[in-house]
Order: C-alpha cells, then structure tokens, then sequence
C-alpha cells in the first residue's frame, strides 16, 4: 500500500506493508463507512479513526528517518576516518618532498593547475617513489 498526500508540504509516499498494511486498509474501510453514515456519534469515531492512521503513518515514517539516519552517521564515520588517514599521507608526502618538489607543488597550486603527468615522472624523487609505494599498501591505518 502507497500512501500520497496533496499538500506540497507534507511526506509525498509512505509504503506500508505486512499487517500495518492490513490494519491502514481496515482504518480507512471503516472511515469510508463511517463517511457514509454521518450521525453526530460517527463524528468523534472518524477523528479517533483518522488519528489512529495519522499515528501509524507517523510511526512508519520515524521508523524510516531513524534508519536513514543511522546510514548517514555510518557514511559520516567511515568519510572521517578516509580523512585522517588522507591527512596522514599528506603529512608525511610533504615531510618527505624535496624543495624543489614543494616549490613546484606551491606553483601548480597557485595556477590552480593540475600536476603534469611528465613533470612527475621526469623528476622522479624519493617523495614519489614514497608515494607509489604509500597507494600500493594504503589500507586501514589505526
């Protein structure tokens, strides 16, 4: 079961499945017949009927924020931890460079160029002999 609203404002679906799909189809089955018979007692049954599914949906969608919000915090921790250890690679490349490499680099950075692929390899240094051996062994770092 698909639910959809017309106000741009609110929640465009909501899928329901299982017995809460059973259970929605009942609520809104009785609110069609309560519709249907409108004596002032059928009142205060359908509004208890319409909060009763406002509730379901309500929870339904909770459930699903708290899901996604999980799934983002995990993305969140494993996107900081890929930092640090970025970080750390950064630091110990620049540690490593000659000064020429780290004039060159300043340069390139400034003229916001990307680096020439025939300037690395026509230059070859320690610094980048460190850093093919850093991205062949690069793997989780405490």
């Amino acid at each position: 079961m698909f639910l959809q609203t017309e106000d741009p404002m609110r929640v465009h679906g909501v899928r329901v499945q299982g017995h809460d799909e059973m259970a929605m189809k009942l609520l809104f089955w009785e609110l069609e017949q309560h519709l249907k018979s409108s004596s002032g007692a059928s009142v205060v049954a359908i509004d208890n009927k319409i909060e009763q599914a406002m509730d379901l949906v309500k929870s339904h969608l909770m459930y699903a924020v708290r899901e996604e919000v999980e799934v983002l915090k995990e993305q969140i921790k494993e996107l900081i931890d890929r930092n640090s250890q970025l970080e750390q690679e950064n630091t110990l490349l620049k540690t490593l460079a000659s000064p020429e490499q780290m004039a060159q680099f300043q340069a390139q950075v400034q003229t916001a160029s990307p680096p020439a692929a025939s300037t690395t390899v026509a230059t070859p240094g320690p610094a980048c002999t460190l850093a093919q051996s850093v991205s062949h062994t690069s793997g989780p770092s405490a």
